[in-house]
């Protein structure tokens, strides 16, 4: 009894260790819908990496020219 007092739940960790990956696999799919629409604002829509290396030498061309 005093298990189940303090919060954990030794009788099936699979189901605690399939609900964290249900919960993470959620949290993962908001990021990068933020990361997405973040993207959208700034003008770099379908850029393969959020990397900012490729922009800054995109940018340093367009000064030099």
């Amino acid at each position: 009894m005093s298990e189940k007092m303090d919060g954990h739940d030794s009788e099936d960790p699979k189901q605690s260790t399939a609900d964290m990956t249900v919960f993470m696999g959620n949290r993962i799919e908001e990021f990068e819908q933020s990361i997405n629409e973040l993207r959208a604002e700034m003008g770099v829509d379908g850029s393969p990496s959020p990397s900012t290396g490729s922009l800054q030498k995109t940018e340093g061309s367009k000064k030099t020219e």
